[in-house]
């Protein structure tokens, strides 16, 4: 099975803004940057999946229109701290979660281990249905989780894998259990 997971196209947000669950809007090159997109994509894939961010599902209605929302891929969520800027919030919560974002969650929202066991149950579940391709619309936050998990790096160092705004990993799950990446 191949999968493309793709980060959503620009968004319109000021810098330092969180932004995790909150939905904002895109930038006006949001047609190009799709079209740069879908140029490297097959024009055949059978089941796209989105997060239900409409940042997300702007790009997914283009791959395709019958594509589903699963709310396992939204960002992770940031809590009371979402629509806020980092320069804002008390600053002994964000150091003490910058720490250990990993099991640290902010005020009412998930830390990144508990945002790995939904990206986890669904990447599982994806990989249970018998097709040939599949397109998942989702986050930075996301993509890294499972690319973390693919190339067995601790989710302590997930962010030292960038991924930017549009990118598309093309993921190779081989019917031995093996897993391959590549960056498109």
């Amino acid at each position: 099975m191949e999968i493309y997971l793709i980060r959503h196209t620009t968004p319109d947000v000021s810098k330092g803004l969180i932004y995790g669950r909150t939905d904002v809007g895109l930038i006006e090159t949001f047609l190009d940057e799709k079209n740069a997109i879908l140029k490297k994509l097959p024009s055949d894939i059978e089941v796209v999946v989105s997060s239900p961010s409409t940042r997300c599902t702007e790009l997914a209605a283009h791959i395709n229109k019958q594509y589903k929302k699963d709310d396992r891929l939204y960002e992770v969520n940031f809590g009371s701290w979402e629509g806020k800027t980092w320069d804002t919030i008390d600053q002994k919560e964000s150091e003490a979660w910058m720490r250990d974002f990993v099991n640290v969650c902010p005020p009412g929202g998930e830390s990144m281990a508990q945002m790995q066991n939904r990206v986890m149950d669904f990447f599982k579940e994806l990989l249970q249905l018998e097709i040939a391709q599949a397109a998942v619309i989702t986050h930075g936050g996301v993509i890294r989780i499972l690319l973390a998990h693919i190339q067995q790096i601790p989710l302590e160092r997930s962010f030292e894998i960038k991924v930017n705004f549009s990118d598309i990993y093309k993921v190779q799950h081989h019917l031995t259990g093996e897993i391959e990446t590549m960056q498109l």
